[in-house]
């Protein structure tokens, strides 16, 4: 598997990350050790996870999927691991943390706090790369750049990133660190798929003339690219099968990566697979990785069966007729997730 490297920092990880938010919910802890084994063997190196897991939310689960992870770590080679884990940004956003009573921000006290906690739960005394889960605007960029720079001293972090961050707010995040002479962020976690290019429109030029790498999550758009929710089939075991039948911010959430038009756009884009001899899954992840400003994409699954396609596009490079056929679906069915 290709390797490659996050940002301007001195980590190369490899091009596709084992995501594991939902281990501990939708994947109990043997079968999430299995899907680690087999994504260690298949050369991946590089694995996201982060305070507030696994989803949804839930007070009694929170730091679980860390505690996971960090049981099936005892006996590996820590230096050999590219561990990320997140920092919960503010609970008064559109969602609210399972962490610290849901009074989470992105203040000293918090930072240090959840960091803390990390090591401790991940069984490893420092972070590969940490990040500030979801934007706080509120709190100035200046104290949130300067904590994460101690830790940074400290030997806690190696390198920093944040998820989930406007255009805007990278650039604040940019300018505080030049202007402070502190650590800056090396990467960018955001949703990225072919059902959702938004990140094309504006992040894309701030991380090519910022040297800034992002670290795309959910290329399958929330499982949607897969077909498996194609004509209104909600498959056991499925995220948006169970939120579907929520209410609130999980219903929202559903709708937004479930609805008329991403159906559309999925069907169009297997139809390029089927042609091309491509899996659908294999398609998505290989798309997602065929970009410039792209690090490394983060998958996810809750099943070893799910891994067989994703592992195929670890060598796969996209033909320049397949990446047209793509455009032409997007030129067609404008931001399908809104």
């Amino acid at each position: 598997m290709k390797q490659r490297r996050l940002g301007r920092s001195p980590i190369y990880v490899s091009d596709i990350c084992m995501g594991t938010m939902t281990f501990g919910s939708m994947a109990d802890e043997a079968m999430s050790h299995k899907i680690l084994d087999m994504s260690l063997e298949a050369g991946i190196n590089f694995y996201d996870t982060a305070e507030n897991y696994p989803v949804p939310p839930k007070p009694e689960w929170a730091g679980e999927t860390e505690k996971i992870f960090g049981r099936w770590m005892k006996d590996k080679d820590r230096d050999s691991l590219i561990i990320a884990t997140k920092v919960s940004g503010p609970s008064h956003g559109w969602i609210r943390s399972a962490q610290r009573a849901g009074m989470t921000a992105m203040d000293r006290h918090n930072i240090v706090k959840a960091l803390d906690g990390s090591l401790k739960r991940l069984g490893t005394d420092y972070i590969d790369l940490y990040q500030t889960h979801w934007p706080d605007h509120g709190t100035a960029y200046d104290e949130t750049m300067e904590v994460l720079d101690e830790e940074i001293r400290k030997g806690k972090i190696r390198a920093i990133g944040c998820s989930n961050e406007t255009s805007w707010g990278l650039m604040k995040s940019l300018e505080a660190s030049e202007r402070l002479g502190v650590a800056r962020y090396c990467t960018i976690q955001n949703n990225f798929s072919m059902n959702n290019r938004r990140f094309e429109d504006e992040l894309a030029q701030v991380c090519k003339h910022e040297g800034v790498s992002l670290i795309p999550y959910s290329p399958l758009g929330g499982g949607a690219l897969s077909g498996k929710y194609n004509d209104g089939a909600k498959p056991k075991g499925a995220r948006f099968s169970a939120y579907l039948g929520m209410e609130g911010r999980q219903l929202a959430m559903a709708r937004r990566f479930v609805n008329e038009k991403t159906e559309a756009s999925t069907k169009r884009f297997m139809e390029i697979g089927k042609e091309a001899g491509i899996a659908p899954v294999t398609l998505a992840t290989a798309w997602s990785k065929q970009h410039k400003f792209v690090a490394s994409t983060i998958v996810g699954v809750t099943h070893t069966d799910q891994l067989a396609d994703i592992f195929a596009a670890g060598e796969l490079v996209l033909s320049d007729e397949v990446m047209k056929a793509v455009d032409a679906v997007t030129k067609d069915i404008l931001y399908p997730m809104g």
